[in-house]
């Protein structure tokens, strides 16, 4: 949005002239239900070091009152874009008052208002990461600056209303609640959830003392609300993490709210956690949907002690706050006494990891804006790099520190060099070298294994080579070689299992490091780098260990090297090493014997990716045919009731294309066929719908008569996803027309979670030349909707619309001469300019396909 920049140096300056004690909050939504202003009233009192003037943070249709010191000010001179001049500040306290009309959005920033289609009642709930507490009230909307909070809310009669302090009971019988003062937070995890919300509430138990848990959702969803297993992964978080941390929960109480129209998963506000309410399961999904919305609960719960707690000085040290909820999060589910998913290190290497090196490859130039990186960088690279850090100066010393780091930094902001100060305590280690390395560089090391044997096959030279692959052009920086400390994991067959039967652990630095205890040994099957998954490197397999991963995949006795096999493989794909046509071999060969659940799914997935753009385009259909065919045959074979049968149903239905096969997605879909053991319910519906749609079988009539099934707000954004992908220019129109408009402001667009369900229904890979016309008009409209949406709207559409199926170098010379025209910000300039690194990708990808034929 235009003026509603903050600059690193500004925000330095005001933190050094103030301190804020307190903010008092009244906001009158009684209105709600109708919609459009509501009015707050925000008192702040804050002292300044010297006599001098600054300024407030404040997104808002209209400003009535500024009272500073007792003095009026005249919002018309004070009041700009998004802030308020706060000049002649007194040295020592000083007391503002702003009272301000401040507007509900529907792009999921500020304070989001949805209204139920079931029940037609509004629901509110804030979301005000990065930064939009000022579109609620008037804040010094920065990290560092933290206060206590005070809410007082007006209600409609029959809402509730959730902050981060307890809800007070018995509710007020005059509609306006009133809660405590939180203690010192920062204003970006401050909170509001409000309406008709259903609840059910539960406790902790732990350390000698009692937490109450709450869970929220829509009336509507009440029914697919499994509170119980909720609060069992809860509980399993507060037990793992109060022992680790050594430190109390540090809230009154712990609030989980299940709201619509989410922007991200979830969000760490204190003591009142925001999460999306698809993890509120409408119907039947796998395992690994559970184990996801497992580390999302556990991923928030570590916020509020890393993030809450102990706040981040600055927005671009945020990333540290996610890397941290990321690695914890995982560590917990895999260790924790009676957790389900002891297996999480493979779901993590095998997806998570797997983001963070497609992110890490893309031309990253703009490391301070905050609002486009929170992405695999973020969450994935900066968890598998904490994972190394714990290899590297050993759980315990890791823990040891970050209980200290808790204790010393209490309700305070800090740097990254505070936790690596509390780690080289505990550990001994100067991790100077260490963070340089792994912190202030980009890009991935590729490890290698040279291995050299004699006549018998007994191994006489063994070492480990590192690359540094040159960044991608457009990114700042040098690539680097790193310390990795790596575990070696060497793999032969016995009773026709992949066995782990040589290992060693050591640290891998310069070019090459020679192995020289693996000298001596009998050759493995398999050698297997960074085995553990210990250090984030691209790990390559040797021919021979290759060629038998290629035969024996399935039968790893483990999951976790299983995982890091494919995830080898499908980086070579990635890198064009790999024909695709090659990847899908492997997968046809080994997927069959994939007992978990989260690796197939995610196999299939890369599978259609690979088809779709990495694929030689004149094999492309062969390829799909050969997919969709097995994957036909998977879902005939696969147990009934089973989460194999449910994940190759989804996977077929994404890919059907022959009559026989589409006509079994209709006889499916109206209860002609059916396939034991499959329910099919209200979420595979529209997948198969979905399908018949992409491919013309089905059109608005079945649509609207699905809708009418299901009239509900996902039933609606499944209608307008499927009603976009229809394949006639009309459809492609009216979908484009209801997102892009004219390019006006975010006020006349669709909702967040609509244009993102249109978005996606647009986009079909089977649709290229009639999405062919559409490269031109996303150049010409693209630059407007940056500068005039919202920044999570114009997000969703700049990615979202990216001609990226458009592989070729056509696209690549209109990206750059859209760059060299229109000069970008650096923030939309990163966006368009990593979409582009996708197409330069498949392309050379797609030449590597085409050299296997």
């Amino acid at each position: 949005m235009p003026g509603t920049n903050l600059t690193r140096e500004e925000a330095r300056e005001r933190a050094q002239l103030l301190r804020v004690d307190s903010y008092e909050i009244e906001l009158d939504l009684s209105g709600a239900q109708e919609g459009g202003t509501f009015r707050s009233r925000t008192l702040v009192r804050f002292e300044a070091a010297e006599a001098a003037s600054s300024f407030i943070d404040l997104v808002a249709p209209a400003v009535h009152e500024i009272t500073l010191n007792g003095e009026a000010l005249d919002p018309a001179e004070s009041f700009a874009d998004s802030r308020i001049a706060l000049p002649g500040l007194l040295q020592g306290a000083n007391e503002l008052e702003v009272v301000a009309d401040c507007a509900y959005t529907n792009t999921g920033e500020g304070l989001h208002r949805f209204v139920d289609p079931v029940d037609q009642q509004a629901y509110l709930y804030t979301q005000f990461e990065v930064p939009d507490a000022r579109r609620v009230f008037a804040s010094f909307e920065q990290p560092d600056l933290k206060a206590t909070f005070r809410f007082t809310v007006r209600a409609p009669e029959g809402w509730t209303v959730i902050s981060n302090s307890p809800t007070p009971h018995p509710a007020p019988q005059d509609g306006v609640w009133r809660f405590e003062p939180t203690p010192r937070i920062s204003s970006y995890i401050t909170a509001l959830i409000v309406g008709p919300y259903h609840a059910v509430h539960s406790t902790w138990e732990g350390g000698g003392r009692s937490v109450d848990l709450g869970i929220y959702c829509r009336p509507s969803l009440a029914e697919h609300l499994d509170a119980d297993a909720i609060f069992e992964v809860t509980r399993l978080g507060f037990d793992w993490f109060q022992e680790k941390f050594d430190y109390p929960y540090p809230f009154a109480k712990y609030d989980q709210l299940f709201v619509p129209e989410f922007n991200a998963g979830a969000m760490e506000n204190a003591g009142a956690v925001t999460i999306r309410d698809q993890y509120v399961f409408r119907s039947k999904v796998t395992d690994a949907a559970y184990e996801v919305r497992a580390e999302t609960i556990l991923h928030e719960l570590a916020h509020m002690w890393f993030g809450d707690l102990v706040t981040m000085e600055w927005w671009n040290d945020l990333w540290l706050n996610e890397s941290f909820a990321t690695f914890t999060s995982i560590a917990c589910l895999a260790a924790a006494p009676g957790s389900r998913w002891p297996h999480a290190w493979t779901t993590f290497a095998n997806q998570m990891k797997t983001w963070a090196y497609r992110q890490d490859q893309l031309p990253f130039r703009d490391l301070d804006d905050v609002r486009v990186n929170f992405d695999g960088i973020t969450y994935a690279k900066g968890a598998s790099v904490l994972k190394q850090l714990v290899a590297y100066v050993g759980e315990d010393a890791f823990f040891s520190g970050v209980q200290r780091y808790f204790k010393r930094h209490e309700w305070g902001n800090t740097r990254l060099s505070d936790l690596l100060g509390a780690l080289e305590e505990t550990s001994g280690r100067d991790l100077t070298a260490w963070s340089k390395a792994w912190l202030e560089t980009a890009g991935i090391n590729v490890l290698r294994p040279e291995i050299e044997t004699d006549a018998s096959g007994t191994v006489t030279s063994f070492a480990v080579r590192q690359e540094a692959p040159a960044l991608p052009a457009g990114a700042t920086g040098t690539s680097t070689l790193r310390p990795h400390r790596v575990a070696l994991g060497g793999y032969d067959l016995k009773d026709g299992k992949l066995v782990r039967t040589h290992s060693a652990e050591l640290d891998v630095t310069g070019e090459r490091t020679e192995v020289a205890e693996w000298a001596g040994i009998p050759r493995p099957a398999v050698v297997l780098l960074n085995d553990q998954d210990l250090s984030y490197a691209k790990v390559r397999l040797d021919p021979e260990s290759l060629e038998t991963v290629t035969a024996h995949i399935g039968d790893f006795a483990e999951s976790l090297p299983r995982a890091l096999c494919w995830a080898s493989a499908w980086d070579m794909t990635r890198d064009g090493e790999l024909a695709a046509r090659d990847y899908l071999d492997l997968v046809l060969s080994g997927i069959t014997e994939e007992s978990d659940i989260g690796l197939v799914q995610s196999l299939q997935r890369q599978v259609k990716l690979a088809l779709d753009l990495y694929a030689d385009p004149r094999w492309r259909e062969s390829g799909l045919t050969r997919w969709s065919e097995a994957a036909l045959e998977q879902l005939r074979a696969a147990a009934p009731g089973s989460d194999h049968q449910l994940a190759w149903v989804r996977a077929f239905a994404s890919t059907a294309r022959t009559d026989e096969q589409l006509a079994l997605l209709e006889g499916l879909l109206d209860g002609r066929e059916s396939l034991e053991g499959l329910a099919v319910d209200t979420e595979l519906r529209w997948a198969l719908l979905h399908r018949l749609a992409v491919t013309g079988r089905a059109g608005e009539k079945e649509i609207a008569a699905e809708l009418e099934r299901d009239a509900t707000s996902a039933g609606e954004r499944y209608a307008a996803m499927s009603r976009a992908a229809r394949p006639s220019e009309e459809a492609k129109a009216e979908a484009w027309a209801s997102v892009v408009g004219s390019g006006a402001g975010e006020e006349a667009g669709l909702p967040n979670a609509v244009q993102e369900a249109v978005i996606g229904g647009f986009l079909q890979t089977d649709q290229r030349e009639l999405l062919a016309p559409y490269t031109a008009k996303y150049f010409d409209v693209v630059k407007d909707i940056w500068e005039q949406r919202s920044h999570e709207m114009a997000q969703q559409i700049v990615i979202g619309l990216y001609p990226g199926l458009q592989v070729s170098q056509e696209t690549l010379d209109a990206t750059d001469a859209w760059l060299e025209k229109t000069q970008p910000s650096p923030a939309l300039r990163r966006l368009v300019t990593e979409s582009r690194a996708g197409v330069e990708r498949a392309l050379r990808a797609q030449r590597a396909d085409a050299a296997a034929s």
